[in-house]
């Protein structure tokens, strides 16, 4: 059946799939249209089948070799394409209904007429499907499919809506007229950077960064991808005892640098301790834990904050403005994720803008550059090199660092704890006893 125009058959705005919205720049069901061109598309010819004529019956070949002319693809990419217009209905096999594949061969299909076309999605009439099982039962003699012994639905059925009427002309109404106004006086009224000001700042990070940067500059005392040698990962990992120099030079770059650091955390914490504020840093990671952690676990992890941080009287009470603390308080009776923000973030420019610097000027901190180490670079040789590849080290197991983290957190978890008075007193009368 040869199709002249798309809208011969009553086309009419209906919900369609997204993947059969555009096949390039043509939609799917006016690429369909020109395959059925008797000039310029797949020909066709009529096929005896058994003891019926069938008209206008094309073979996988000639539709695989239209597409790639057509589409100007590789011949897998067409074949993909044919085999969704198979599998969506646009073109159905003649011999194996179940085979709902582009096949390249002499295998017989047929164009199906446009009533059928999936951009259609006719609601199923049951006396229309009770005709077809009556019909293929009697064909079948009582061979039914189990899927048309009982009717479900299909996810093909369904898909995206649309949620404007794309044959309908637009009207410009007035509020549409004044949603565009809108729209572009505060697209003109945004504020943009000078490239010349964006360039000075790339390059004033680059230039910051560049020792801290290995594709930038050589790593020290070499890098572990061509040596072979792990010392590099050793002397920066999380749980080392004294970082490098250069670690602890990046700590001073900025306050994130520093708390991004896992080894720098843990010299902060310790200022923090002499200080008698390392109730902030706690607050801080327990904020993030709940918005990263589980969302099962968010229900006691706010109840533990707010009889740990918030609670007046808590033991590790942290002091925030009187507003803030009365919204985060209000927000814990429903606790999410980003309940804690407004607290978080007024723990973290407190921290930032007092007590970083203070850190920087602390006897911690100066004896911590005193005790950094300096690695010396490795030289090796291209022999050394050669058997190094030949006798690999296995290197640090990812399964012990994340061991060793665990243990890390449960042991912070057991300080972050408040004191129990009372049960320390008994217990060391029973100690005496």
């Amino acid at each position: 059946m040869t199709i002249r125009t798309l809208r011969d058959y009553g086309q009419h705005y209906r919900p369609r799939m997204a993947c059969l919205k555009n096949v390039g720049y043509l939609p799917v069901e006016v690429f369909v249209v020109e395959m059925q061109d008797p000039k310029s598309g797949v020909k066709g010819a009529d096929q005896k089948l058994n003891v019926t004529i069938i008209p206008h019956v094309i073979n996988g070949q000639d539709i695989l070799a239209w597409i790639v002319t057509k589409m100007k693809v590789t011949t897998e990419e067409a074949q993909a394409f044919g085999t969704m217009l198979v599998a969506y209905g646009y073109i159905y096999p003649l011999q194996n209904h179940r085979k709902l594949v582009l096949v390249p061969d002499s295998t017989l299909y047929r164009f199906q007429t446009p009533y059928f076309w999936p951009v259609q999605k006719w609601p199923a009439e049951d006396i229309d499907y009770a005709i077809y099982l009556a019909r293929r039962n009697i064909r079948k003699k009582g061979m039914l499919e189990p899927y048309e012994q009982r009717r479900t639905h299909s996810a093909m059925d369904y898909g995206l809506d649309r949620l404007i009427d794309p044959n309908a002309e637009e009207v410009l109404t007035f509020d549409v007229v004044r949603r565009t106004n809108i729209f572009l006086t505060q697209a003109l009224m945004r504020s943009a950077v000078k490239s010349s000001v964006s360039l000075t700042a790339f390059v004033k990070f680059v230039t910051t960064h560049h020792n801290h940067d290995p594709f930038l500059t050589t790593p020290v005392p070499s890098n572990p991808w061509i040596t072979d040698s792990d010392e590099f990962w050793q002397l920066n990992s999380r749980s080392v005892d004294i970082p490098t120099k250069l670690s602890v030079e990046r700590w001073v770059l900025s306050f994130w640098e520093l708390i991004s650091d896992p080894r720098g955390r843990v010299d902060f914490k310790l200022f923090l301790k002499k200080e008698h504020s390392a109730e902030n840093m706690a607050f801080y990671e327990a904020a993030e834990e709940m918005r990263w952690g589980a969302a099962s676990a968010i229900p006691e992890k706010s109840q533990f904050i707010f009889n740990t941080f918030l609670k007046p009287g808590a033991p590790r009470w942290i002091n925030i403005d009187g507003r803030t603390m009365g919204l985060t308080v209000k927000g814990l009776v429903v606790p999410h994720r980003y309940v804690l923000d407004a607290a978080q973030t007024h723990i973290f420019l407190l921290m930032k803008k007092d007590t970083f610097y203070r850190y920087l000027k602390s006897p911690v901190h100066k004896d911590m550059q005193k005790r950094a180490l300096v690695p010396a670079p490795h030289v090796f040789t291209d022999a050394q090199l050669e058997a190094n590849v030949r006798n690999r080290n296995p290197g640090i197991s990812p399964i012990l660092q994340w061991q060793q983290e665990e243990e890390e957190k449960a042991a912070a978890a057991v300080a972050a704890r408040p004191i129990d008075v009372k049960a320390m007193v008994a217990t060391n009368k029973l100690d005496r006893k």
